[in-house]
């Protein structure tokens, strides 16, 4: 089986208000609408999103999980104990793919987004501005929406919109990363060091010197061991073994990422303003969970009475690259050795790894106790205010944990970035006014285009009337009001795959332990700052010093000079597409391979067919080696192995190609010239040579370029109706 990446295309032709509403992202509604929309908006309640970053169902205890060691949650836990837990969620396996599916309740397939996006991806796999958001969706009910931390919808690369793509997408207010992915941790610490010194991104090895700041002041006496890590926590960069003096000419480095505590950060303003904050400004020198944090709970104190809001807490943790988290952020027992560790140690990543989701934990619990959502006991123990009770709060991960951070008895070899249990089956639990039976468990399917729905359910909007194309997403609410409900789903679905690039061969190739080849990192930095070994282009490990630092285009190329200089083969991660029902799953992987008879590239394509389950503690999942044998099935096996296939099929053939439909409204017209001479216009003005024109969601032919081959594609295809 190959992936595809058809063209969108939807049924209903929108008239010129919602045009330009999805273009610009202007509200939707009249003014007496909108007055309408207020007053019944009284009785909406306020919708808070969390949003944690490859965080699976393997790392929490409170869902039965969590192996020998996991990490401490205590607000997680609380927050969960007060909601509906569903316990059989499945994301898309990364998290590009899951949160587009989140804000538009469509399948990777629909939106060409299969994968993280990256700088390379073209704004044909990016959400485009024409998609009926979330954020729109509840802006119909009178609802303003507002997201904080990462983002990672599209853009800046190769986005018209750049760093105001949050503000096209429909979002009134944004603060936090376009981009999405931490930084590589500086391991020069600020400049004060060569490159590789320092693991973890702070001096290690000195008590005393001098913290300088951006904004020239310095502080020498800062206390306590490891003053490296403290001046770091304050958006310092900590000079060892000199005085304020003797470092105030020093050539220090403010402008270079460190991972978790130097992030650019971009504000979106509802007055459509852009900013971009420097990385010298203190604002972007703060740990990621905390600034995340204080974002969103300035704006949700910032809010009127009487106007319902949608705000999205998208935490950054636990993504790579592992970094050690501030001390103040964790548990007296946790901060034991937490400087100590070595960042680079994947063994002692896993340790990391769970200070960081504690670290995140703990601003969680801040932050629904600083809004007024909850309140504490004497001993500490969380606890839902009437504000947070009265407020819909929605908790989920985005995709399975990834591979060494993964908890027993899940499968690290088959974790994020695959289409197996470990790569997509995530937390996902709900509390607030509309939740009746409080702490229990829902098994039956769930998807997380599902949430999509449940924010329509909420705010009193029909998503399925609502939105002119096809959505994947099906209701929730039942099972939040009704305990007895039975299964909505019959199926439930999941695709990885590759995102549209000029470049025909995509990402380049990142081998992991020297054993398994992925295309999944965005770029070299991605690729090392997750463990891995750079192939691409500017390869420079001495392992790959056979192919030069021009590198190789893909992961067959890599086993093809494996072959060619007599080394062992590579495992190569596969682009899948997977389905189950309530006892079954089908997987079907494809990846392009080196064959050494006809010496060439080949997809080999396999399926496999696995029992699976969701119990606690030691679930079955798909682990290699149990898949059942297809020609020895029993009588009930095959049938659900003919009704799951069957089901994959019906749904990948549910969206059709419609070449020139720039707008994705199901026909092919003027508004789709009028829409290649507005992006044309707005990426001309944006480059220096006017000559060529960069990508767009008119961009047809994907070639990076919005230009007349495009228009011609349009004017050629004028008349067409989607089917």
């Amino acid at each position: 089986m190959t992936t595809s990446s058809p063209s969108l295309c939807f049924q209903k032709i929108p008239q010129i208000a919602v045009f330009l509403f999805l273009l610009l992202g202007l509200p939707f509604f009249t003014e007496s609408s909108a007055a309408e929309s207020s007053a019944r908006s009284v009785e909406r309640p306020n919708i808070l999103f969390v949003i944690l970053d490859d965080v699976g169902i393997d790392q929490l205890k409170v869902f039965g999980y969590g192996g020998l060691t996991p990490p401490k949650t205590p607000n997680i836990d609380a927050l969960a104990n007060s909601s509906v837990r569903f316990r059989n969620v499945w994301s898309m396996p990364e998290c590009s793919p899951s949160r587009a599916v989140f804000f538009t309740g469509r399948y990777p397939f629909r939106t060409n987004i299969y994968q993280a996006i990256g700088p390379n991806d073209l704004a044909n796999s990016q959400v485009s501005p024409y998609e009926m958001t979330a954020p729109k969706v509840l802006k119909t009910r009178g609802y303003t929406s507002a997201m904080f931390g990462k983002f990672h919808l599209g853009g800046p690369e190769n986005n018209p919109f750049g760093n105001g793509t949050p503000s096209a997408l429909g979002f009134d207010f944004f603060y936090g990363y376009i981009g999405g992915l931490p930084g590589s941790i500086d391991t020069t610490a600020g400049g004060v060091a060569t490159a590789g010194t320092y693991s973890c991104g702070f001096v290690t090895d000195a008590t005393e010197g001098a913290c300088r700041f951006s904004s020239g002041r310095c502080d020498e006496n800062i206390g306590g061991q490891f003053p490296g890590k403290k001046c770091l926590e304050r958006g310092g960069i900590f000079v060892p073994n000199t005085t304020c003096e003797a470092a105030a000419d020093l050539p220090l480095s403010f402008d270079l990422q460190n991972a978790y505590y130097v992030s650019p950060i971009v504000i979106n303003r509802s007055n459509g303003r852009v900013i971009e904050l420097p990385l010298a400004d203190p604002r972007a020198r703060r740990y990621r969970s905390t600034l995340e944090v204080d974002a969103a709970r300035d704006w949700i104190r910032s809010r009127p009475v009487g106007t319902p809001w949608m705000a999205t807490l998208s935490f950054s943790a636990d993504h790579t690259p592992i970094q050690c988290p501030p001390d103040k952020l964790l548990s007296r027992s946790s901060r034991r050795g937490n400087n100590s560790l070595d960042c680079s140690n994947s063994a002692e990543q896993r340790v990391i790894s769970n200070h960081m989701i504690e670290a995140m934990d703990t601003e969680l619990g801040r932050f629904l106790v600083e809004t007024g959502f909850a309140k504490r006991s004497s001993t500490g123990q969380l606890s839902l205010t009437p504000k947070g009770a009265n407020t819909m709060i929605i908790v989920a991960g985005d995709n399975g944990s990834l591979g060494p951070t993964a908890k027993a008895p899940f499968d690290p070899n088959r974790a994020k970035g695959t289409v197996y249990q470990t790569g997509v089956w995530v937390p996902v639990f709900v509390s607030g006014p509309f939740v009746r039976g409080k702490n229990r468990d829902v098994e039956h399917m769930v998807n997380i285009a599902d949430i999509f729905e449940l924010f329509g359910e909420i705010a009193g909007a029909d998503v399925h009337k609502l939105v002119p194309r096809r959505i994947d997403s099906r209701a929730m609410l039942p099972y939040l009001q009704n305990p007895q409900h039975g299964s909505i789903r019959r199926q439930n679905f999941t695709q990885f795959g590759a995102n549209i690039q000029a470049n025909p061969y995509g990402n380049g190739p990142c081998v992991f332990s020297g054993t398994t080849c992925s295309q999944t990192p965005v770029s070299k930095s991605v690729c090392e700052d997750n463990g891995g070994v750079w192939w691409g282009e500017g390869a420079d490990d001495p392992s790959t010093a056979g192919v030069g630092s021009a590198g190789v285009n893909n992961c067959c190329e890599v086993n093809e000079y494996l072959y060619n200089n007599s080394q062992p083969l590579v495992s190569i991660l596969p682009l899948g597409t997977a389905t189950r029902n309530e006892h079954y799953k089908l997987v079907k992987n494809t990846i392009l391979d080196y064959d050494p008879d006809s010496q060439e590239c080949a997809n080999v394509s396999t399926v496999e067919f696995y029992e699976i389950d969701q119990a606690k503690t030691n679930p079955k999942i798909d682990r290699s080696g149990e898949e059942l044998d297809l020609d020895a099935l029993t009588p009930a096996q095959q049938a659900a192995y003919d009704s799951l296939a069957a089901g994959m099929n019906a749904v990948l053939n549910s969206e059709a190609s419609c070449p020139g439909d720039g707008n994705i409204d199901g026909v092919v017209d003027q508004k789709d010239i009028k829409g290649w001479n507005r992006f044309v216009l707005k990426t001309e003005e944006n480059l220096d040579d006017d000559s060529e024109y960069s990508s767009s969601v008119f961009d047809f032919n994907h070639d990076g370029l919005t230009d007349e081959d495009d228009l011609s594609i349009i004017q050629s295809n004028l008349g067409t109706r989607c089917p």
